[in-house]
């Protein structure tokens, strides 16, 4: 059951209901206002009076400023809110990463080994604005293992390499080859500075070298390039070089990926080898190792891409393309001859009948003194199919000083030592030309290498895999 109730008219006696200001009936309620030109609150005795009216306005004011003066300084604190958060959550990955990458070990190897430098952990911020966050305008080299930028840090110009991702366990085997080539100081190697581990993968730094690769020097357009004298003594001091990395460093290391943009060249021209993206360090009674291959198409050793045996004489392959490269000017990783063979298979043939002329830089002929066909006979011997059959690093070191002294191209060795005066070559000790022994027991020379002994070198089917061509 409903019941109707009648409509009161609460404006007979607005006081009443409690209106004090003009009130209008309507069916069920009314509306009480403050007169016109007034304000304030109309339900209370006086509240439209103008003095109340301007407390009023300004209690309100004041509700409204403290309300908007809260939502203002949270409008304005948020973005230091957000930076804050941001900023811990990158430490919280930067931490991880430090940790993944085994920065406290590294921590612990600096403070037990005087040889490490105090500086050689580098924050990921310091080379943030060394690089201004890595602009890829600093960018002054890359390839196969990443990118290389240019920086300054603590006032020096140095290379900084962000390599690209690699497997953890090439991860767990990166501090102790910061260690070792660390420890590494060759005037002819470039210097390892420091490291970050606050990144997925480490990133290293090494001395900045000014004057671009080998390569670029090379392969200039034009008929006039590198002095075939500079070329020899570049040939040497890389040779020097990796002869130190495989014999004299504190524990060997195989460079894997030796050609001529991985050789950096100072002011003076004076070589330095680089990018050891590819290098592994070998325990010192193991003379071989089976890994992943890695290395550039043309100057790969082919039995080290068919069995993933890495030797000291896998370089030794390498640096034998080196110097061919060197010899004709050519490219090993594109050159095609005619009859479709690579840079060195084509070299050895024409060696094999001694028609190299062709083949050779016509600046190296007009140039040299009579030793090129010695250094190409060197570079089919670096070259050999057969990885036993290759000289090492160090007679390939010594047989190349013994060209070069006999054509007065370089000082002696002894003299060469005094002017040095090499402390990174204190341990090592020449070895003289004549303990170079071939197969039957006699001294082998660069001089007494003829084309039979470069025809014994490749069979058929040796000369087919060398032909092939072999992905980076």
């Amino acid at each position: 059951m409903y019941y109707i109730f009648p409509d009161i008219d609460e404006c007979e006696n607005p006081k009443q209901h409690g209106c004090y200001g003009i009130c209008t009936n309507f069916p069920g309620g009314f509306q009480c206002q403050c007169p016109n030109g007034t304000y304030g609150i109309p339900s209370t005795n006086d509240g439209c009076a103008t003095i109340i009216r301007k407390n009023s306005f300004t209690g309100l004011s004041i509700g409204l400023g403290v309300g908007g003066g809260t939502t203002l300084l949270l409008v304005l604190s948020a973005p230091f809110i957000s930076r804050k958060f941001k900023l811990q959550k990158e430490k919280r990955i930067r931490d991880k990463f430090f940790h993944q990458n085994h920065g406290l070990l590294l921590q612990q190897l600096i403070s037990h080994n005087a040889d490490i430098g105090e500086r050689m952990i580098i924050t990921l911020r310091d080379l943030e604005k060394a690089t201004n966050n890595f602009d890829r305008a600093r960018v002054i080299g890359g390839g196969g293992h990443g990118l290389v930028f240019k920086g300054i840090i603590d006032l020096n110009v140095v290379a900084i390499k962000k390599p690209k991702i690699i497997v953890q366990r090439e991860i767990d085997e990166f501090i102790n080859e910061v260690v070792v080539l660390s420890q590494v100081n060759h005037r002819n190697v470039v210097k390892l500075i420091g490291c970050c581990l606050e990144t997925e993968v480490p990133l290293l730094l090494y001395e900045f070298i000014s004057n671009g690769t080998l390569y670029h020097h090379l392969h200039v357009e034009g008929p006039i390039s590198l002095p075939w004298a500079v070329r020899t003594r570049i040939a040497l001091e890389v040779v020097r070089a990796l002869s130190y990395l495989h014999s004299a460093a504190s524990m060997p290391i195989f460079h894997r990926d030796i050609k001529s943009t991985n050789i950096l060249l100072d002011d003076n021209l004076i070589a330095k080898v680089s990018d050891f993206g590819a290098s592994r360090y070998i325990p010192i009674d193991q003379t071989e190792v089976t890994t992943e291959v890695q290395g550039t198409r043309g100057y790969l050793d082919p039995m080290y891409y068919y069995t993933g045996r890495l030797t000291d004489k896998s370089d030794v392959f390498s640096f034998g393309v080196l110097l061919i490269e060197l010899l004709t000017r050519k490219r090993p990783f594109s050159y095609r001859s005619e009859h479709g063979d690579n840079l060195v298979s084509h070299f050895i043939k024409l060696l094999q009948i001694g028609n190299l002329v062709g083949l050779i830089d016509p600046q190296v002929i007009e140039e040299e003194d009579g030793e090129v066909q010695d250094v190409a006979a060197l570079a089919a011997m670096c070259t050999n199919m057969r990885g036993e059959d290759r000289p090492t690093m160090r007679e390939v070191e010594t047989m190349l000083e013994s060209i070069l002294v006999k054509k007065k191209q370089v000082p002696s060795i002894a003299t060469a030592r005094r002017q040095h005066d090499e402390e990174d070559r204190a341990q090592v000790h020449y070895m003289s030309i004549e303990l170079v022994t071939n197969t039957v027991g006699g001294h082998r020379t660069v001089q007494d290498m003829n084309t039979r002994e470069a025809s014994r070198q490749y069979t058929m089917e040796e000369e087919i895999l060398l032909s092939a061509s072999y992905p980076r």
